[in-house]
């Protein structure tokens, strides 16, 4: 199987290539550390007789956030030491901002190429590796087989899309799940898809997503609440009540809903100012081009961060300042989850901030999620924009029913957390 991977795999990179030399150049800082993607990561010592080495590779920024709590569970064992790599140049800027300080050495992954992967296997030597969420790169898995190092699989995830896609090569996705040595799910419907794609069942083991145990802020008392709000741009003159509704991490073509959903609220006589927040910054010119067609005011966070006259809309396409700039809302949509998207963006952070929530029917990723979510009480699931539109009007004009979701999302977030400290205890008794 792995040269019938070796052979396709260059030609399908030269396809590919093109499309992410783009995206590369669009997000920035592609060039930092280039050579990594072809295995020339820095040269490792050994490490220690005495130390177990994990490489822990996490794709982008989203699993960056994540993955902070399994490291620091990882590393209350003197004898252990992380060599931390991750895919996108935006997670690379964000590892070495959150973890230069906590982890033994940060770089790229190499492309899935079996002369990459070889090289950066010499130079890095790790006693184990960890893979996040739906990685499964056959090359880097098959160096691990040969060289006899245990690999882990960590909130292990497989979408409607992924699902279907295996279960066309049942032979290939089972020979690939059975290289890990354990894998820890996120959900129970995750696990049970897994033994399905042919994973070993005692191997596979449902301990919940690590990304409940995401570090989030305080929830904001009423008086720093207006003025983060305030810093946002979204003050009037009559210190009437405002109505802040939040985009979190949109995808084109939400922006769009949001913008309708506004504009018709503040028509029907009600202040409501809306806080866009992109799921990939690099959209920033795109969106704001969209905004200077409208007639509302609006700022861009990354030019101009603190507005100082009042705003109805602000851009905020910067990264890492999510759980911050979200206190600011009374109401958020979840986006990648309106067609033509679909997989859904995590909703968790948001309830365990007390934000009442809206999404779409395409959350795909986060289905165990997004049912338990809305039988909590904390979420609603809306067929499309049309009814997204109803609903928000409805929540408006029923302020009780959004205090009540809000409390509902963080008693929800609250008996979910703990699943880092359950794998990482996991990883450290098979290791040693």
């Amino acid at each position: 199987m792995i040269w019938f991977y070796r052979l396709l795999y260059l030609p399908a990179l030269v396809i590919a290539l093109p499309y992410y030399l783009l995206r590369m150049w669009r997000r920035g800082g592609y060039r930092k550390d280039f050579q990594h993607r072809f295995g020339r990561f820095r040269r490792l010592d050994p490490p220690h007789p005495s130390k177990k080495r994990i490489w822990l590779q996490a794709v982008s920024v989203g699993e960056m956030y994540a993955i902070g709590p399994l490291i620091d569970a990882l590393q209350r064992d003197e004898n252990v030491e992380i060599v931390l790599t991750t895919t996108t140049s935006t997670g690379y800027t964000e590892a070495r901002k959150r973890y230069s300080a906590k982890v033994h050495s940060i770089g790229i992954f190499p492309l899935d190429f079996w002369l990459f992967a070889r090289a950066a296997w010499k130079r890095i030597q790790p006693d184990a590796i960890i893979l996040t969420e739906s990685e499964l790169w056959p090359e880097h898995l098959h160096q691990a087989k040969k060289r006899a190092v245990p690999a882990f699989l960590v909130n292990a995830r497989i979408s409607d899309k992924s699902f279907a896609r295996y279960q066309k090569v049942p032979d290939f996705a089972a020979r690939l799940l059975r290289k890990f040595n354990a894998i820890y799910a996120a959900s129970r419907l995750d696990q049970s898809r897994l033994i399905e794609l042919g994973t070993d069942s005692e191997k596979v083991v449902a301990h919940g997503s690590i990304k409940f145990d995401v570090s989030i802020p305080p929830v904001l008392p009423e008086a720093d609440k207006k003025a983060l709000r305030a810093s946002l741009g979204f003050t009037n003159s009559e210190d009437s009540h405002l109505f802040v509704l939040l985009g979190s991490s949109t995808w084109p073509g939400e922006e769009t809903a949001l913008l309708s959903i506004q504009q018709k609220l503040i028509d029907s006589g009600h202040d409501c100012r809306l806080l866009l927040v992109p799921r990939h910054a690099e959209r920033g010119p795109e969106l704001a081009r969209q905004l200077a067609e409208q007639t509302l005011d609006w700022c861009q966070r990354s030019e101009n961060p603190n507005p100082e006259h009042p705003v109805s809309i602000h851009l905020a396409d910067t990264t890492g300042e999510l759980a911050r700039l979200s206190q600011a809302a009374d109401l958020a949509f979840i986006g990648k989850s309106l067609s033509p998207n679909d997989g859904g963006q995590t909703p968790i952070e948001a309830a365990g901030l007390g934000i009442p929530i809206l999404m779409g029917p395409k959350m795909s990723n986060f289905k165990d999620v997004t049912k338990s979510l809305v039988r909590s009480g904390a979420a609603l699931q809306v067929e499309d924009a049309t009814e997204l539109e109803a609903t928000v009007i409805q929540l408006l004009t029923h302020p009780e029913t959004l205090t009540a979701m809000g409390e509902a999302g963080r008693d929800w977030h609250a008996r979910n957390k703990g699943s880092s400290e359950r794998i990482a205890k996991a990883i450290l008794e098979a290791l040693h």
